[in-house]
Order: structure tokens, then sequence, then C-alpha cells
């Protein structure tokens, strides 16, 4: 895909751009411009990798899932073979697509529900088509078209565009951070979806600076030290950083306490630190020593947002006499809703005459580097995986 600069004002660019300490945030048209919203759908997310999902669902042959990526609609397909292969979701007859976004089935076949044309789970237009066609019909290149799919530690990614670096490269040293918290071994066993009338960009700053939490996170406050860790511009297409937990605190709760089983992976200094990340452009992981938090974004407007938060734990906590993921549900959902109320707030601000852009503190080191890789991304036209960053005080 071409890169093509974004049709902002360079020049409004200029002070985002600046070393931390003198910059400032971004300009309003990136959170209330619908022209602007349109480009990053095509550049930012059908030109990157895009977390669609976990691959529950999707491990026995047959099994197949519909989703967007952008405005791709994209069907994931587990062929008899164990690959889990991506079609663009487009009968190859007349463009009907094969499962409407969101719908699941496990079949033996894609079949179009629209004239009844079957593909093998690899793809391939089945022959029982020749009946219906003239004499010298040759289905052989009429299979469905290849997207661009991988996995990664039990997440699903589309690159719609196909252009997008491979996925090692763009995920860089996360890796490191992620070995530890072993996701793909782990257990959906809670999930939440949200709506919320906010720039996707307003919900990702919010989630990279913890320096408004004492004023709407009492609860939080109370488990681990908003002033607490370290940020990190992350190599790769990731920024985060972590923070610790307060006196005897094991997790994320209301009161500190866990009710499930520690990940084994965990060990040392880990055992006292939750790790939050964002990986360009619509994943946020937040890594516990008990559990793993996952916010998945579909950017809907540009006032608009969609998340899907799902709380992962080892299968093995099951096992516990009276385990309940509400103890982590409960206080992430609380959180959540009152990161929401801030947002929304923020993009009613933002949409304002009165609004200029703001100095950030330097406790919001890493929002800086999240809003900087936005800022070159429109420059550029495109995001991309960087350099690892040094490690900053928060």
């Amino acid at each position: 895909m071409k890169a093509t600069p974004a049709p902002i004002d360079r020049r409004s660019l200029e002070p985002t751009l600046r070393p931390f300490g003198e910059s400032r945030l971004l300009p309003a048209e990136a959170y209330t411009s619908p022209e602007l919203f349109a480009w990053e759908v095509k550049h930012f997310f059908e030109g990157s990798w895009v977390c669609v999902g976990n691959a529950e669902g999707l491990a026995s042959p047959g099994e197949q899932k519909a989703v967007r990526v952008g405005n791709d609609g994209v069907i994931l397909v587990r062929g008899e073979d164990g690959v889990l292969r991506g079609f663009y979701n487009s009968c190859r007859h007349r463009a009907h697509e094969l499962l409407q976004a969101g719908e699941c089935r496990k079949a033996r076949s894609i079949r179009c529900p629209y004239h009844g044309w079957q593909y093998g789970l690899d793809g391939r237009l089945s022959t029982g088509v020749l009946a219906s066609h003239a004499d010298g019909f040759d289905p052989q290149p009429e299979g469905l078209v290849a997207a661009r799919v991988e996995s990664w530690r039990g997440l699903v990614f589309v690159n719609a565009s196909g252009s997008a670096p491979p996925l090692a490269e763009w995920l860089g040293d996360l890796e490191d951070v992620a070995r530890p918290y072993a996701t793909e071994t782990l257990k959906v066993m809670a999930r939440h979806e949200y709506e919320l009338p906010a720039n996707w960009k307003l919900v990702v700053e919010n989630y990279h600076e913890c320096y408004h939490c004492p004023q709407i996170h009492p609860e939080l406050c109370r488990v681990s030290p908003p002033d607490s860790g370290q940020s990190r511009d992350g190599g790769g297409a990731w920024v985060g950083g972590y923070q610790e937990f307060v006196g005897n605190g094991v997790t994320m709760s209301l009161d500190g306490t866990s009710q499930g089983v520690a990940l084994p992976g965990v060990t040392g200094e880990k055992l006292g630190q939750v790790y939050y990340v964002g990986l360009l452009p619509n994943l946020l992981l937040s890594y516990h020593p008990d559990y793993v938090m996952i916010h998945r974004m579909e950017p809907r407007a540009a006032n608009r947002t969609w998340i899907e938060c799902t709380w992962l734990f080892p299968p093995e906590a099951e096992q516990k006499p009276g385990f309940s993921p509400r103890y982590a549900e409960e206080f992430w959902d609380i959180t959540n809703k009152q990161d929401w109320r801030a947002v929304e707030s923020v993009q009613r601000g933002v949409e304002s005459r009165g609004y200029l852009p703001g100095t950030l503190t330097p406790r919001e080191d890493c929002l800086y580097y999240f809003v900087t890789r936005i800022a070159r991304g429109y420059v550029d036209g495109v995001l991309r995986p960087q350099a690892a960053g040094a490690l900053a005080r928060s």
C-alpha cells in the first residue's frame, strides 16, 4: 500500500514531535476529523498488524470466524492440516460474504450462502460448481483470495493490506516482556464489551499514564502506587511500562489479594508488578502475576470506539476451591468505567473551539512515546516498528 501522508497540516504536528519536556499533545483534528479518521482506518489499521481476537474457537479443523479489519472483511479458517489461514470474506462468484462479521461456524468446507459455492478449508473452489458451468470452466484459479494472518501467544493478527513488515518485527522485543505470562496457555474466563463516544487514541492515551489515577481511581491507588514503576518506548510497535503493588499486595483486585493461582513463568520481581503494554494500533495488554487482561479496540468513527475486554487465567485456577474470575473482572470493570467517563469528557473537550494541545508532565513519558509515534505515522503515511528505547523513570 502506498504511504500517503495524513490529511493534516504538518506544521500542527511539530509541537508534538518536539523533545519530551517541550512537546504538546496532538491537534484537535486527530480526535475529531472524519477525513483523518478514514485515513487512519486505511493506513494505520488496514496497513498494520491488527489483533482480531483470541485463537479460542479456531483450534479444530473446520472452525471458521469472520472478522473486520478496517474496511476489509476476512474469514479465518483452521485447515485439516492444522494451519490457520485467512481469506478475504468475498465469494469469487458474486462477492457475497461467506460469513457475517462476528459469525462463527464449524464445517468441512467454506460455503457461500448466496448461490452455494463451496471452497475447501484451503480456499480452493470445489469441483462441484462444474455441474452449473459451461464446458471448459476451470475452477482452479477461482479460489478464495488469501489474506495475511499470523498468530502470536494465542492471539490472531491480520494485516489486511499485506504491506506491513513481518509480525515478529512488529512485535520487536515485546516477546521478552510477554514470554513469562504464556498467554497461549491461558483460558478466557470473563469478557465484557464497551462502546465509547470517544476517539480510539484517547483510550490509549489514558491507558498510558497514571497521573490521573489519584483523581478518579481510589480502588486502584489502594493496591498500586500511581507514581511507581518505569515506562519504556519499546522496540517494535509498542510502548508500555510497569507499576508495583502496595505492601503485601499480589495482584490488581479490590483488596490486592488473588483468588487464582500464580502464572508458572512469573517469578522474582515480576511477582510484585503489573506490566501495561500498548501494541499499535489496537491492543492493550495488562500482564498480572495471576492473570492477563486484554483490551482490543475497533474504532467505529472519529468519536466512537468499541472495546472488548477479556480476562485470561491458567486452566488450573478452575481447580482451586471457590475460584471465580470475578475478583479481577470486578476490579477492572470499575476501573474501566471510571476511565471511560474521563475519556468521554476529554472527547467533549477536544471538540470545543477552546481546545489547544496541552503540555505533558514528567509522569506522562509513556503517553509522549505513544503520541509521537502517531504524529510520525501521520507524516510518514504509515505506522512503523522502531528500535528499542531506554527505560525512563515515571
